[in-house]
């Protein structure tokens, strides 16, 4: 694997460093062994991205998007699902039923580092892909439903570029599904006090206090569901309950759409 550290951007590393964590512990939530294997290829101390409750929040919102996913792939076997801004993400091994067709999209550079840890496998294909510009669609092949994933993507938007982004998986595919990853408007204005995110250089976008926000940009989807990663948290830890109570506005969620 030639991969070095300066080839992994910072915001990806704590999800990395999580996933590789969380999955070497013998009680494992979640299963990534891709993401321990880069980890130990970069060879380098990442605990301070990974504190406890960016710890839970990372393990929760896995648990959750793969859930979710492998209800909607029920619903629809054949379905084409794209996670849009991948990064390292791995999903594709947790919710593949056989059948369905998945395109891991991220920008060009993005996905040129990815290829020295991925390879392409049957149904599973890389590809060079802005969120905010549609070009890239036209090579995904037609389908009567297609499933978009965006995880730990929207949260860096601001609200034009969400609206940009909506607007274009509207136009690109007739019918679709989006998992979005919201957070709350004072997450926006705290970014340096975020136990992961402040020791990158990354800062949060526009927030919303509802999904139903996001319906204003694009009123032709649907929301199907909205839930705090809070759910998922409470149910493993005592102050994952806590913060449940304590910040229970606060934390970010999993929205679901359809159009």
């Amino acid at each position: 694997m030639d991969l070095k550290f300066g080839d992994v951007q910072e915001t990806a590393l704590i999800t990395l460093a999580i996933r590789a964590s969380e999955t070497s512990r013998p009680d494992a939530r979640i299963s990534d062994p891709m993401a321990k294997k880069i980890i130990d290829t970069l060879g380098v101390d990442v605990s301070k991205y990974d504190p406890f409750m960016s710890h839970e929040g990372v393990v929760a919102r896995t648990i959750m998007y793969r859930d979710a996913l492998k209800r909607l792939i029920a619903q629809y076997p054949d379905a084409v699902c794209i996670n849009l801004g991948c990064g390292f993400d791995d999903k594709f091994p947790q919710v593949d039923n056989g059948k369905i067709r998945w395109y891991d999209v991220d920008l060009a550079d993005q996905i040129a580092v990815r290829r020295k840890v991925f390879e392409d496998r049957e149904r599973c294909i890389m590809m060079d892909g802005d969120a905010l510009d549609g070009s890239w669609t036209k090579n995904i092949p037609e389908s009567d439903m297609y499933i978009i994933v965006m995880e730990g993507v929207l949260e860096y938007f601001s609200k034009e570029q969400v609206k940009t982004c909506l607007n274009m998986l509207c136009d690109s595919f007739t019918h679709g599904y989006l998992l979005a990853e919201l957070h709350a408007p004072f997450m926006a204005k705290n970014s340096k006090h975020h136990d992961a995110v402040k020791y990158t250089n990354a800062s949060f976008g526009w927030g919303t206090k509802s999904g139903e926000e996001y319906l204003e940009l694009e009123p032709r989807m649907t929301m199907i569901s909205e839930t705090s990663y809070n759910e998922e948290m409470k149910k493993h830890t005592i102050r994952g309950k806590l913060f449940a109570i304590i910040g229970r506005n606060l934390n970010n969620r999993l929205a679901i759409y359809k159009w």
